[in-house]
């Protein structure tokens, strides 16, 4: 057996200490890369030819491309990127916002009518009626009216509820 054995301890601290900060560098460059190249298509002041440009020059010379970017353009980098995260928060808070409502898209007309079935059914009484009526024609929102129609509506079906003696 004249082949040598290679055991761990035969690549020093210092070795991997380097070569872990070499890997960590080698990281966040692709990182950087791909954040100018994502700002460079976000950009609306940008025109085409001049998004074609820069993307060529990272590409073609990214060290220098990516940098010389940062310097010319990189202030503004971070206020794209607010207006981005602003504009994804401001969706998700609609679609929220619309979904939780469900039906607040419904007209005054159809709110009456269930209103009118609802006393039709024996499920409000005509003062409770009166009250949402003048609710839904006042054009309050329908998290104001809930308070007030939901403590008045029974379910259908259920009996009333009588005092324990």
């Amino acid at each position: 057996m004249s082949a040598q054995t290679h055991l761990a301890y035969d690549y020093p601290v210092l070795g991997f200490f380097w070569s872990m900060l070499v890997l960590f560098l080698w990281i966040m460059w692709f990182i950087l890369l791909f954040r100018v190249i994502v700002d460079i298509f976000r950009d609306d002041d940008l025109g085409g030819w001049a998004k074609a440009g820069w993307t060529i020059f990272v590409c073609v010379l990214p060290f220098l491309g990516v940098f010389v970017y940062l310097i010319a353009r990189g202030k503004g980098m971070g206020r794209r990127e607010l207006e981005q995260a602003r504009a994804q928060q401001r969706a998700v808070d609609d679609y929220i916002r619309e979904t939780a409502l469900g039906g607040a898209g419904v007209s005054k007309a159809d709110e009456l009518a269930k209103l009118a079935e609802m006393r039709s059914r024996g499920d409000i009484t005509e003062e409770e009626f009166g009250r949402a009526k003048a609710l839904v024609l006042a054009g309050q929102g329908p998290s104001e009216r809930t308070g007030a129609t939901a403590s008045t509506s029974a379910p259908t079906g259920s009996a009333p509820s009588t005092p324990a003696r």
